[in-house]
């Protein structure tokens, strides 16, 4: 199958059917190619529906789950994110497509490494690429968006202290074997608002915080 061909089914097939519907997000699909970004031992998987191995044990996501989540995301041309979770650098490449400056951040050097490397093959110069164990929020600045790129018991306060009035943030909230995907909005100062959108399961970001079982 023609790699165009292969591009056209995945985005009709397993991302229009997922209530992918911003012609936006579609149209990146087609403009960021993602089998840049999937390692050359697995490229004949860069648009079947399915996680792709990376380094270090890690996965991308598969596609429809992260054009659900740039969707969700609704990510504007002056604003800022933060990733967690580089990865292979290609949601990072996504979100950059969109944003004024996308911040993307890895706990593995293996990881960092790639997506630095994918990200500047690929002409993408808006994006910076961390070292840095983001699984409890990094650092103090403030971001329009933040998404995190893997599951999290539960949603630590620094990341809600992070994002702007008006942000949004992106999380895969619970354990396994099953999570939701939820974005939480930032209302006010003190007030938050939180949707769920679907139920998943990816892997936990390493170092997150758990959820305490006592009861008092």
């Amino acid at each position: 199958m023609k790699i165009e061909e292969a591009r056209f089914n995945m985005i009709e097939q397993q991302i229009r059917t997922w209530n992918v519907l911003d012609t936006e997000v579609l149209a990146m699909l087609t403009i960021v190619r993602r089998e840049e970004f999937v390692p050359a031992a697995y490229r004949s998987l860069a648009f079947a529906d399915t996680e792709v191995p990376l380094p270090c044990g890690e996965n991308m996501f598969p596609p429809r789950v992260e054009a659900r989540i740039l969707q969700e995301a609704g990510v504007r041309k002056h604003e800022t994110v933060l990733e967690i979770g580089a990865g292979s650098g290609y949601m990072a490449a996504l979100l950059a497509h969109r944003a004024r400056h996308v911040t993307t951040v890895d706990i593995e050097p293996v990881l960092k490494s790639l997506a630095a490397s994918n990200l500047a093959s690929y002409g993408i110069s808006n994006v910076d690429v961390v070292l840095g164990d983001g699984a409890r929020g990094f650092g103090s600045e403030q971001f329009d968006v933040i998404v995190i790129s893997g599951s999290l018991p539960t949603l630590p306060d620094a990341f809600l202290q992070q994002l702007k009035i008006g942000g949004r943030l992106l999380a895969f909230i619970g354990e396994a074997p099953v999570m939701e995907a939820q974005r939480t909005t930032r209302v006010s100062e003190r007030d938050f608002q939180t949707e769920m959108l679907f139920e998943t399961n990816v892997p936990a970001l390493r170092n997150a915080e758990h959820r305490s079982h006592f009861r008092f």
